[in-house]
């Protein structure tokens, strides 16, 4: 699998309460540029992949900064369009100790939501690339979104470059409007190469249920879903377990058509950020990946470059070759 790695969906902003306040607590916010499939491209193109993002955002101060902030990041921003409307925003108040963190989304009527399908190019985009990448919250946003992110998928198969598909299943998107995320996601799933998803994903596009109990029940999942959808090579996911807001143990698991790895779980402690790192987890995965590593390989990759994500502010991971090397050293000293 050769060629940069192309990903759609929308670039977002995020307006987070200061420390660990409430919102609307005091009269301020940071604020971050992210949204899932920009993560992915940004942590691929600081592990030194040539990576482009495909999305729309309103040609103004918010849309021009969101975009000069993901090319930043090294991502070609080239297949960005600028038009009417308004960016998408999402706030957060980062949960401490027993009590969870929260989002609220404000995204309806955003330039990328109000996009219609047959506004990219497809052809274009994809010309040379060796990767598209999609998220299930593109398709989440309404039917002009869920047409768009199956045209892309339809356009990579038809000109043979292969799809990863993170299911990121977010209820509140879907629950919005009259949909059926049963069919949408099952139909992208279908078209993936790469499925970032883990048994409760798989169940809901199968009308199934699986216990995430032990990896024999995991694995029950992943073969089900390569039975079902028989395009699919690579299956990836995380276990987390939640001990408070600062502390949870991780695992990751990648499943092929004749394997499966593993790993122990780690335990991540003094949590900074933890929003992005599935978008991490699948940058690490895809990098082993390209870079032709084995199913052990990738999940490695993909663990360590979750677990540095908790340990940075924002959504996207900033991390390189070196950080995963000295993170799987267990090097916790400063670094001189």
């Amino acid at each position: 699998m050769t060629g940069r790695v192309v990903a759609f969906g929308e670039l977002l902003i995020r307006l987070t309460a200061p420390g660990r306040e409430l919102l609307m607590q005091s009269p301020s916010l940071a604020l971050h540029v992210g949204g899932a499939e920009a993560n992915v491209a940004i942590g691929l193109a600081n592990l030194g992949h040539a990576t482009a993002m495909v999305s729309a955002v309103p040609d103004n101060a918010l849309g021009r900064g969101a975009v000069a902030a993901v090319r930043g990041q090294g991502v070609d921003c080239s297949g960005v369009q600028m038009r009417d409307g308004r960016i998408g925003l999402y706030f957060l108040s980062v949960g401490a100790g027993l009590r969870a963190s929260e989002i609220v989304y404000d995204r309806a009527g955003s330039s990328f939501a109000d996009a219609s399908f047959d506004e990219f190019d497809w052809d274009t985009h994809l010309a040379g690339v060796g990767l598209l990448h999609l998220s299930g919250i593109t398709p989440a946003l309404g039917p002009q979104s869920a047409e768009a992110a199956l045209t892309a998928a339809r356009a990579a198969k038809r000109l043979g470059v292969p799809v990863s598909f993170d299911g990121n299943y977010r209820a509140m998107l879907w629950e919005s409007w009259d949909s059926d995320p049963k069919a949408v996601l099952g139909e992208l799933i279908g078209m993936a190469d790469i499925l970032f998803g883990n048994h409760r994903d798989i169940g809901l596009v199968l009308g199934r249920d699986f216990s995430g109990d032990g990896p024999d029940r995991r694995r029950e999942a992943a073969d089900a879903a390569f039975a079902a959808f028989t395009g699919l090579k690579i299956i990836a996911s995380t276990a987390r377990h939640v001990v408070d807001a600062d502390c949870h143990r991780i695992a990751a698991r990648v499943d092929t058509r004749d394997r499966a790895a593993q790993t122990e779980e780690i335990a991540v402690s003094g949590i900074v950020d933890r929003i992005g790192a599935g978008d991490a987890f699948a940058a690490g995965v895809l990098h082993a990946h390209l870079g032709g590593g084995d199913a052990e390989g990738m999940a490695r990759t993909g663990l360590a470059l979750t677990c540095l994500k908790h340990s940075l502010p924002g959504d996207a991971s900033l991390f390189g070759q070196a950080d995963i090397d000295a993170f799987n050293a267990g090097g916790l000293d400063v670094r001189r």
